[in-house]
């Protein structure tokens, strides 16, 4: 899934809620105070249900420009992106994408079964979320 969206803030804002959301994370799982210079590379184990973890890791970390990451389980990777780009108007050019790459091929089909199905709600609220962003600056 791709989306590209124009917001009307400056990068610096966006990326900060991004920032802080994953610093927020982080401590809400691991109970470690770190701070966006010790981001890249830093990686831990995220609890999402009692019976279901994965192994997320800061991937890529470019102050106001990107944010990458990947989540790792044992039945797939789920790679995903946030780039940034200032506009002349002080706006920010946003492309968020993620990928995922299953293990083993029944895991694939239920991915895209799951992702078809999905889709359209996930991408209805990642705009609403960016949409919030911009109405919170």
């Amino acid at each position: 899934m791709k989306i590209e969206q124009t917001l009307n803030i400056p990068p610096t804002y966006f990326y900060r809620k991004v920032i802080d959301s994953v610093i927020y994370d982080i401590r809400s799982q691991t109970k470690q105070d770190i701070n966006e210079d010790q981001l890249e590379g830093f990686s831990y184990t995220k609890q999402f249900t009692k019976t279901t973890a994965a192994r997320l890791t800061i991937t890529k970390l470019i102050p106001n420009e990107s944010y990458h990451y990947e989540t790792a389980s044992s039945k797939s990777t789920f790679k995903v992106s946030y780039d940034m780009k200032a506009t002349a108007d002080n706006k920010t050019d946003v492309v968020y994408e993620e990928k995922v790459i299953s293990n083993g091929w029944m895991q694939q089909m239920n991915d895209l079964l799951v992702g078809w199905i999905m889709g359209r709600l996930r991408r209805r609220n990642f705009k609403k979320m960016l949409t919030q962003i911009e109405e919170s600056y």
